[in-house]
């Protein structure tokens, strides 16, 4: 009986130890899901993952604001330019007369000035559409109305508009001192029952990690001729890994920041032109950009041919390498030149 006893006795210390482990357990637990502030390495931890996410994303096209495309004046007079080291894309094509126009296409910036605004031209139009961007103007060519109108484009012409969205600058000469701001230009949209927000892929293949390319052919210096009157040039820096532009043999800066224009990439793209019959006998453009056209991407000192493929021209182009695989473009805005066809372009 006595030994019997003692058994008793040492299950019941056993159940008491594993009783007391369990309340302990529960306690410990119990803390954890109380309103006790978590540690701070716990902080830390999820601050840093959340970083290195926030950086595996592409940075130069992101979020849901809808693009907006602006039609820039390239002449002398109407230099510097507001706006170009912002936008992710910059378009550049001939017009009239040897000169040549530019569309910045932004995305998510705010900006208080913008331009001069100049008056469209119909091409420009395709690469408004192939961005899904409103697109912004100062008047516009007969062409440029018809099909605004019939392809149902979302514009908005600075000519119709109050002084107050669009207004003249006095230290420039009219007809090249208009100019407008993101802000205006959201509420011009939103009035006219536009949407401003959107969800359209990108044109261009972008990618987080640096892209070389290791099989190019040099490029520090790139020389391209709109017309003899008209020379467009970049130059690489290798330190930054940007390119410098230059226009008309002077080096291009920002009107507002006073700031060099520069590039992280350069597309170039073979496309013939000709001159319009449009019965006002002012030497305006049309341009032939559907099909595959012949260009080069150019990005951190190197460059190689590619294919330009447009099917339409509301389709986005598709750039791809010689070998017809899509080309990876670096993440960081890219000068888009459209240039004609039998321009003696130097890569050197």
């Amino acid at each position: 009986m006595k030994n019997k006893g003692i058994i008793v006795l040492v299950v019941i210390l056993v159940v008491l130890v594993i009783l007391a482990g369990v309340l302990f357990a529960m306690k410990v637990v119990g803390g954890n899901n109380n309103n006790e502030e978590p540690t701070n390495e716990v902080i830390s931890l999820g601050t840093d993952t959340a970083k290195k996410e926030e950086e595996k994303k592409v940075q130069i096209y992101s979020g849901n604001d809808r693009p907006i495309a602006v039609m820039i004046d390239n002449h002398k007079s109407a230099w510097p330019q507001a706006g170009l080291n912002d936008a992710y894309l910059v378009y550049e094509i001939i017009v009239e007369g040897g000169e040549s126009r530019l569309m910045p296409v932004f995305k998510g910036v705010n900006l208080e000035k913008i331009g001069p605004v100049r008056s469209s031209r119909h091409y420009f139009l395709d690469y408004a559409l192939e961005n899904g961007a409103i697109y912004v103007h100062y008047g516009w060519s007969p062409q440029a109305e018809s099909d605004i109108k019939k392809l149902k484009v979302n514009n908005i012409n600075g000519i119709s508009q109050s002084a107050k969205d669009f207004w003249r600058v006095k230290d420039k000469k009219s007809p090249h001192n208009a100019v407008t701001s993101t802000k205006n230009i959201l509420q011009m949209a939103g009035d006219k029952g536009y949407k401003t927000q959107s969800n359209e892929k990108s044109v261009l293949n972008y990618q987080v990690d640096e892209v070389n390319l290791d099989e190019g052919k040099t490029a520090s210096r790139v020389v391209i001729p709109y017309s003899t009157s008209n020379v467009v040039s970049y130059t690489y820096d290798e330190t930054s890994k940007r390119y410098t532009r230059y226009s008309k043999n002077t080096k291009q800066t920002d009107w507002t920041t006073k700031k060099d224009i520069t590039t992280k990439n350069i597309i170039i793209t073979f496309a013939e032109n000709h001159k319009l019959n449009d019965g006002e006998n002012k030497d305006r453009q049309d341009l032939k950009n559907i099909g595959d056209k012949k260009g080069y991407y150019i990005t951190n000192g190197k460059a190689i041919e590619i294919v330009c493929s447009k099917s339409s021209r509301t389709a986005k182009t598709v750039y791809k390498d010689l070998q017809g695989n899509e080309i990876k473009v670096n993440d960081g805005n890219t000068f888009i030149q459209i240039c004609p066809i039998d321009a003696k372009v130097v890569i050197e």
